[in-house]
């Protein structure tokens, strides 16, 4: 497994990384076990760099997680998130960024994970109107208090980038990217290069699209969010089709997955991106895994890129309502 130098910190994880959201809620109904196996998988095949958030499945992502850290803590590095604060049953959510809540929202995270320290604390979503000095301020202190080792933040503008790596360093800058989501290029990419941060790419297969394995709603567990997402929808569903046909093609080709062909484009794109994707899939985590060994030439990478222009990809990434926040 190639290993990429995690920012500015010298600490190295492997160059994919392993996205544990789905195992607890959104995508289906989840199993614990298969999850478990998956996790294993991964770290089997070199994927040590291993991320969740507070707010999958209400806390009970980090608690699966913490399942597996009993027994291979020393080996993971793992990454985990605050800001989005929701209730069981309800769509609608709110932003909390105050010192007071990330100070309670760490202990929490600590206390479920099972830990003594959080690798990498991003900051899930900005509030809007509070300072992004504010928030980072409280976020150091946790690093000066031994409960953190380094900071992220998560869907940040470059201009809001700049001004908190100037309160305290951030090492990782995590937002969606893909073949299907190329919103961060050029410049959120190029600030976070410039500025020495990591790009965490969630969603890197577009939430299964990407794979060919979604062809029309029905495809779909019953209580999956994607139902709702506007790129499902039936008749962008049916343009983007088209995106995923010449993938698999050019996969085909290859003799590779698409999902193998997406992720090695992220990574020879760019040195400097670690694609997290999810799955609660063991024989998913072992090709994904793969795909980092995977080599695509410049010219391969250019047909790519001129495959999937992004006026091609129909509907918006999120619901109105997901949209809030982003690029703050």
């Amino acid at each position: 497994m190639e290993r990429r130098t995690l920012g500015h910190t010298g600490h190295r994880v492997s160059a994919i990384g392993l996205g544990c959201m789905g195992m607890s809620e959104f995508y289906g109904t989840g199993d614990d076990e298969k999850s478990l196996r998956t996790m294993e998988v991964a770290l089997e095949q070199g994927i040590d760099f291993f991320d969740t958030a507070d707010t999958y499945g209400f806390g009970r992502n980090e608690r699966l997680v913490g399942a597996f850290l009993r027994n291979h803590r020393p080996r993971i590095t793992i990454a985990t998130k605050f800001g989005i604060v929701r209730q069981e049953g309800r769509y609608e959510r709110r932003i909390d960024n105050s010192p007071a809540y990330i100070a309670q929202a760490c202990e929490a995270s600590l206390e479920r994970l099972g830990i003594s320290h959080i690798d990498l604390y991003y900051a899930h979503r900005l509030e809007p109107g509070r300072p992004i000095e504010e928030t980072v301020g409280a976020m150091a202190k946790l690093v000066q208090a031994g409960k953190v080792r380094w900071l992220g933040l998560s869907e940040v503008s470059p201009a809001t980038l700049r001004r908190a790596h100037k309160v305290h360093p951030i090492a990782a800058l995590q937002s969606e990217y893909s073949l299907w989501s190329r919103d961060p290029e050029p410049e959120l990419l190029e600030t976070c290069r410039e500025l020495g941060i990591s790009f965490v790419a969630y969603s890197p297969l577009g939430r299964a699209f990407l794979t060919g394995t979604v062809t029309t709603a029905d495809d779909l567990p019953a209580n999956d969010f994607r139902r709702s997402n506007p790129r499902f929808q039936a008749e962008a569903l049916e343009r983007n089709r088209k995106l995923a046909a010449a993938l698999a093609e050019f996969a085909a080709a290859r003799q590779a997955t698409p999902a193998q062909i997406a992720l090695a484009w992220l990574l020879a794109k760019h040195h400097h991106v670690i694609p997290i994707p999810g799955t609660k899939q063991p024989a998913y985590a072992q090709q994904n895994a793969a795909a980092a060994g995977l080599h695509l030439s410049e010219t391969e990478v250019a047909t790519l890129d001129r495959m999937f222009p992004p006026e091609a990809v129909a509907g918006e990434r999120y619901t109105p309502e997901g949209m809030k926040g982003l690029g703050l």
